[in-house]
């Protein structure tokens, strides 16, 4: 006998061998269209197949459903009393008994600071935070972001051999120097905070065995108590941050506890620089992959915000994002069972024909590119989304002008870190004429 949708999933999530029904059947014996979870090398190839052949595909692997149609997940997305953000931080592995030990002894109690909180604490959190995400703190930082930026040009363009690694001597320190002094942390730290949220990412959206997990638990650890007593001291000392407008709104009345700033710092530090490091080497990997497209912005510098748009779409730094049913329901016609794990694929619907002309050609002339999903959409939609599209286009602008000339190394095969969600290049080689 066929069991119900919910039976279906439930077999193939457990790996049961026998071949209940067709749903099932192609759970566990088909080759998932190419789609391989955490393989980021080139995954446009199994996105567009899985759009053709099977756009709403349960993986056992990774006990989701895949979605892979624009407006599918954008739907999907829109409809948070459905599908819930609940699972969105929640780790792809679980947690092995060493690293469960280390976290609990160590007092880890961090929550999500938005992207898995539901409402009514996200409509209340988010809230109050955006009231502190200024245009004013934006404007504020510009003149740092661009001082960052052209210092870090100019060490790099002192090689003498005129090769570098854009990633890790330009993209890689700005915007964790910009969110640091956004929430009024010592800059000094930054291969601090870098090893805490590599280890955050490993973590939660990795493939780790038990073993591998113990070192980032500790990190983990020290990040989480350290966010802590960054409230406790804006506390006492007071200052100028967004962590100092968190606390006086807390003393103005408005209802968020220190736990809830720590998480918002939690996540804002992980957040507010890892997504932007990736964007901004992409910007300078795509681009320099399409010369004639960095041509025009070189002669006409008043696109680049449109060119970023176009990245966004075409390379982000977020491919896919998960959700969690909270009752049995159906995307894009398939059902879909209460409880299951949904896992929504931006980097294949920003490539959907249905929705982008040419979807795989990269062009930053489009009208449209700011339709992209890479932000996601609806209540959760990127509450840093404008501090990262500037740093981008500050970057680009200064890059522009310092070295036009800049060219990806010939031999220049990028490889990407394995996650399930970010796509992260390990370098962006790159050289220059003298």
């Amino acid at each position: 006998m066929a069991l119900s949708p919910t039976e279906a999933a439930a077999a193939a999530a457990a790996g049961c061998p026998v071949d209940h029904s067709a749903a099932a059947g192609a759970a566990t014996a088909r080759d998932h269209h190419g789609y391989e979870p955490f393989d980021m090398k080139d995954p446009f190839g199994a996105y567009a197949e899985l759009r053709r052949s099977e756009p709403v595909m349960y993986d056992e692997r990774i006990d989701c459903w895949v979605v892979t149609r624009y407006a599918d997940v954008k739907a999907t997305f829109e409809n948070w009393e459905t599908f819930s953000s609940e699972n969105a931080q929640a780790p792809v592995r679980g947690r092995g008994p060493q690293a469960t030990r280390i976290m609990k002894e160590g007092g880890f109690t961090a929550y999500s600071g938005l992207s898995a909180r539901i409402p009514p604490d996200h409509t209340r959190i988010r809230a109050i935070a955006q009231r502190a995400f200024t245009p004013r703190r934006f404007k504020a930082l510009e003149p740092t972001i661009r001082e960052n930026t052209r210092a870090a040009l100019q060490e790099m363009l002192a090689s003498p051999d005129r090769t570098g690694d854009f990633f890790a001597q330009v993209a890689y320190d700005i915007p964790t120097i910009t969110i640091l002094t956004l929430l009024g942390v010592d800059t000094s730290l930054v291969p601090t905070y870098k090893r805490w949220s590599d280890s955050r990412a490993a973590m939660t959206w990795g493939n780790l065995d038990d073993e591998a997990q113990i070192p980032h638990a500790h990190n983990l650890v020290e990040y989480w108590q350290e966010c802590i007593a960054l409230v406790t001291a804006t506390h006492a000392d007071g200052g100028d941050s967004l962590i100092a407008d968190l606390v006086t709104a807390q003393d103005g009345g408005a209802e968020i506890t220190d736990h809830e700033i720590a998480s918002l710092c939690y996540s804002l530090l992980f957040a507010g620089h890892e997504t932007t490091t990736t964007l901004i080497a992409n910007c300078i990997r795509v681009l320099l992959s399409h010369r004639e497209q960095w041509e025009t912005l070189i002669e006409d510098p008043a696109r680049i915000a449109a060119a970023v748009d176009e990245v966004l779409r075409f390379s982000g730094s977020i491919v896919a994002w998960r959700r969690k049913a909270l009752a049995d329901t159906e995307i894009g016609g398939v059902a879909i069972p209460k409880d299951a794990n949904v896992l929504l694929v931006m980097g294949s619907a920003n490539r959907d024909e249905e929705m982008f002309a040419d979807p795989e050609v990269f062009d930053i002339s489009r009208t449209d590119a700011r339709n992209h999903l890479s932000f996601g959409f609806g209540i959760h939609y990127c509450l840093g989304n404008m501090l990262a599209k500037l740093q981008a286009k500050i970057v680009l602008e200064e890059t522009i002008a310092a070295v036009p000339g800049l060219r990806l190394q010939d031999d220049a095969d990028i490889d990407f870190r394995e996650n399930l969600s970010f796509r992260v290049p390990e370098s962006v080689p790159v050289t220059w004429e003298a």
